[in-house]
């Protein structure tokens, strides 16, 4: 799992919102999703969450075409909630330059600056 510094996550082609990300913005209640074969850069918005605090808008960590949503969350948003890291996870991407990876922060590096 990798991480941006706006706190979006990827791992094996799935994207979401570390659960960092999720304690800061209270109890997710409604989630807007990207839609399928929606091509996307790097850092553009890509999604919104409103939760009980705030609205959070979502910023795609790379570049790619999204290749499926997580159903899940239209009837159930709560899954954020409860596993931003798993199940709760936003949507897949098809990465179309996979070097833009390496750009993003490991798991590791990213613990390290949330836990500061």
């Amino acid at each position: 799992m990798r991480y941006t510094e706006s706190h979006e996550w990827y791992a094996e082609g799935k994207v979401g919102i570390s659960s960092h990300a999720r304690k800061e913005l209270g109890e997710i209640v409604y989630v807007e999703l990207p839609e399928v074969g929606q091509k996307v850069k790097g850092g553009e918005e890509i999604a919104v969450l409103e939760s009980t605090k705030a609205a959070a808008d979502i910023y795609s960590p790379i570049s790619g075409t999204v290749t499926a949503i997580n159903e899940n969350l239209k009837d159930d948003p709560s899954l954020l909630n409860k596993a931003p890291e798993g199940e709760g996870y936003l949507f897949e991407i098809a990465p179309s330059n996979p070097e833009e990876l390496e750009t993003l922060i490991p798991a590791a590096d990213y613990q390290k600056i949330v836990c500061t």
